[in-house]
């Protein structure tokens, strides 16, 4: 098989390369490869501006659409580069999104999805590296954004000796620039000076930027979402999913179990079709720059609203309040890419032990761009009917006098110290 075809089927285990190169180590790079247009104006910079001999493409398939796994093999292969594609859906499915989702994963309102991948997609790339015994490493990442953290991150925290280059942020790279290089290079693009955004997509979420959507006060076109059916153009009639946890876990849909993958991927088509999951948000990045932002999350959207509404009726009040500031910082620390970090560690420890009582269903309601939940049920549900009723026999009321008396004591004794002492 030639190095170009190569696939790894089984993303648990090393990849391997028969016809190791004689020049592995030093002269050879390892680049993290998407086939877009940063990453592939590498290609020719690492030979002619780096010295490099061989350069060793990966692409790490994280629910990007097939075509796009397809062009970036064929990219690849006219720029004569030895190729690998890892398929590590499920376990990016697995180990990552539904840890996310355990933990109400979000980023000032974005079910985070690009910045979950990043840490998987690195760490697929030290892994091939490894195989082939290269040390060296490139990305396309930019100085302004947030993925040069958490790939380099990654990377270094998995091969400390790494030698990692950024030709787009050490050499002060414009778009427009890039594109003119590009095409006096040969390296095929999609990008025009005129369409100038990107797509990152993954089976949480698709990100869209770039261009004029980087303006505060620009409407996005209608033809950047993919994902998702504007509000306007979605079905009249609502319509009703029901979603089972086991554990915190996702597992069935409207009843049916499914794979991991294949549940997100439906929770994208339903909620999708019905509008839900377009986000606009100004976002506040890593080198503290705020910049604006479009996502389409439409499974995640309903499977976080499920998550949420089923904790809420199985946890207590202390777990919840607590969670909260959990899952703040546990999402800080994803969207930076710190996955290996002791403390996001500690805290997905926290979150694991509350999540083995978050097992029920939760119904809801899909409608124009709205997604609401209509009820939930759980055999671990802290909610009592004869104690909430106003008709209850066992709550006795005249049991709350003493303390209802009591309550608030001591800020009941300072305002009226402070009454005294104005006097």
């Amino acid at each position: 098989m030639k190095p170009t075809e190569q696939k790894n089927p089984n993303p648990d285990l090393k990849l391997t390369q028969t016809s190791r190169s004689q020049n592995a180590g030093a002269e050879t790079v390892v680049l993290v490869y998407s086939g877009g247009l940063d990453t592939s104006i590498c290609i020719p910079m690492m030979r002619e501006e780096y010295g490099y001999k061989e350069v060793v493409t990966v692409t790490v398939d994280v629910g990007q659409p097939k075509e796009d796994i397809e062009q970036a093999e064929a990219k690849a292969k006219t720029l004569k580069t030895k190729h690998f594609t890892v398929d590590a859906k499920d376990e990016f499915v697995r180990d990552y999104c539904f840890p996310a989702l355990k933990a109400n994963g979000d980023y000032q309102g974005y079910p985070m999805s690009t910045s979950i991948a990043r840490p998987l997609i690195a760490a697929k790339a030290a892994e091939v590296a490894n195989s082939l015994g290269a040390k060296s490493f490139a990305h396309g990442c930019t100085g302004k954004g947030n993925d040069q953290f958490r790939i380099e991150f990654t990377l270094r925290a998995l091969m400390p000796d790494a030698v990692i280059h950024a030709p787009i942020r050490e050499r002060n790279l414009t778009r427009s620039w890039e594109i003119e290089y590009a095409q006096s290079k040969g390296v095929p693009i999609q990008q025009s000076l005129e369409k100038i955004w990107s797509i990152d997509e993954n089976l949480w979420g698709r990100s869209i930027e770039g261009g004029r959507l980087e303006e505060p006060d620009f409407a996005p076109p209608e033809e950047i979402f993919q994902w998702t059916q504007s509000p306007e153009k979605a079905p009249s009639q609502r319509q009703e999913v029901t979603i089972t946890f086991d554990q915190g876990l996702p597992v069935a849909i409207d009843g049916r179990n499914y794979a991991p993958g294949a549940l997100v991927q439906l929770a994208n088509e339903i909620a999708g079709q019905h509008g839900v999951g377009r986000i606009d948000i100004m976002e506040d990045r890593l080198m503290g720059l705020k910049v604006r932002e479009n996502y389409e999350c439409p499974g995640a959207t309903l499977l976080l609203k499920a998550h949420q509404a089923l904790e809420a009726l199985v946890l207590t009040r202390d777990e919840l309040r607590f969670k909260k500031s959990v899952d703040l910082e546990w999402s800080r620390l994803a969207y930076e890419g710190l996955w290996q970090d002791p403390l996001k560690m500690a805290l997905s420890a926290f979150i694991d032990t509350t999540q083995t009582r978050v097992s029920g269903e939760v119904r809801l309601s899909l409608y124009k761009g709205q997604c609401t939940v209509l009820g939930r049920k759980s055999d671990w549900a802290l909610y009592s009917e004869d104690l909430a009723s106003f008709d209850s026999q066992t709550f006795d009321q005249r049991e709350s006098t003493g303390a209802v008396k009591n309550f608030g004591l001591q800020a009941r004794m300072f305002h009226h110290l402070q009454a005294l002492k104005g006097k």
